[in-house]
C-alpha cells in the first residue's frame, strides 16, 4: 500500500466543504459578519437586515440619508466586502 502525503486538517475540511457545496454559504456568512467591520460601527447601527440571494447583497437601512450615501459608494463596498472574504461572493448591493 502506497502512503499519501500528509495533509492538514484545514485542507481536508476545505475540500469537504467544496464537495458538499457548502463553501459558498460559508463565504456568504463570512461576508455578512464582516459588514460592520467594513462600513464601521456608525453606519452598522442603521443596518436592520442583511441577506444574500443570487450573488446580490440586500441591505435594509433605517436611514434614507445613509442609504443614499452608501448607494454612491456601492462599487467600493462590493470590492471591500469581497476582499475581506478572499473571493467574489457578491456582484451587486441593493439598499432598501
Amino acid at each position: 500500500m502506497k502512503r499519501q502525503e500528509a495533509r492538514s486538517v484545514g485542507e481536508i475540511l476545505n475540500e469537504l466543504l467544496k464537495l458538499q457545496h457548502l463553501d459558498q454559504k460559508l463565504n456568504e456568512t463570512k461576508l455578512i459578519h464582516s459588514w460592520p467591520q467594513v462600513v464601521g460601527p456608525a453606519i452598522a447601527r442603521y443596518t436592520t437586515q442583511l441577506y444574500i440571494n443570487r450573488n446580490v447583497l440586500y441591505v435594509q437601512l433605517s436611514s434614507a440619508v445613509v442609504r443614499n450615501e452608501l448607494s454612491m459608494c456601492r462599487s467600493i463596498l462590493i470590492r471591500q466586502l469581497n476582499n475581506t472574504v478572499g473571493t467574489t461572493v457578491i456582484q451587486n448591493i441593493i439598499f432598501r
